[in-house]
């Protein structure tokens, strides 16, 4: 049996249908968790991501070793519904849960948004930590306390170099000097920067019961983003690119895996080099 074999260990991933979350599914399932892909209620792609754009989410759906669940990070009783759903589906307590929803500001968001800190809006500023901060802490109470009951699990939570370091505003100057007013907004870093303590009091919180709580710190990934933001953002890189999609799926097995039993409060930084310099 290899190290990294996951051995049938059910795993919930939050923000299933996103970017890296279709990614973490598919790692998963490869390596032989039974994973539940947990996204918000009424998601507008999720018919097609269960219908055939993942060959092998399809499959692992048809063997019974792939649960989509509809479920609201921000509503505990909407996670305690997941909980007992996937509880049932696979006659067991999660062992895993890797909670990668979140928000962000996208460079075509509102005006107000992007816009000073001075006028920074209240409720985006609730509408983001709502999401990236209080998600996790009703995820982790939901699925963490279901570990706690089993006496084993491993609960990885998605930072960013923005909860490291501040956003670097000079990368948006180019925007700036034709014009735009565009600043990368506070509530996205701050939000993220809450998700490392979070993690250290949990994982001393709930080392005796043998549930093991990491961060991994992730840097941009390449989706056809702006070429001057590229140009500027990839000086910044000492690899020299933005990470692929695939970049991050390795961390994310060996964090749920015995290749990680005693590693428990770290936060694992794959950034290219980001943090480096």
């Amino acid at each position: 049996m290899s190290l990294f074999d996951l051995n049938d260990r059910v795993v919930v991933v939050t923000g299933c249908l996103g970017q890296l979350g279709r990614q973490f599914c598919e790692t998963l399932l490869a390596h032989g968790a039974r994973v539940a892909g947990l996204d918000r209620p009424g998601a507008s792609d999720a018919e097609t991501f269960l219908t055939g754009e993942s060959p092998d989410i399809l499959k692992a759906q048809a063997d019974g070793r792939f649960l989509y669940v509809q479920g609201d990070v921000t509503a505990k009783p909407s996670l305690e519904t997941a909980e007992a759903q996937i509880r049932e589906r696979y006659g067991e307590a999660v062992f895993g849960l890797v909670n990668n929803a979140a928000l962000d500001s996208p460079p075509d968001s509102d005006a107000r948004e992007t816009g000073p800190f001075e006028s920074y809006p209240l409720e985006n500023w609730e509408r983001v930590f709502a999401v990236n901060t209080t998600g996790p802490f009703l995820c982790c109470q939901v699925f963490g306390s279901a570990m706690k009951e089993a006496g084993r699990g491993s609960i990885v939570n998605i930072g960013s170099i923005y909860g490291v370091l501040s956003p670097d505003q000079n990368l948006y100057q180019y925007r700036r000097d034709r014009g735009e007013v565009f600043y990368k907004p506070v509530a996205y870093a701050a939000s993220k920067s809450a998700l490392y303590n979070l993690t250290r009091y949990l994982a001393v919180y709930w080392g005796e019961d043998q549930v093991r709580v990491n961060a991994v710190t992730f840097a941009g990934v390449f989706n056809n983003q702006d070429a001057q933001f590229l140009e500027k953002y990839l000086q910044k890189v000492p690899l020299g690119r933005m990470a692929d999609e695939t970049d991050y799926n390795g961390t994310i097995v060996y964090l749920m895996s015995d290749g990680s039993s005693y590693m428990t409060g770290a936060n694992v930084v794959i950034d290219g080099g980001f943090c480096a310099i």
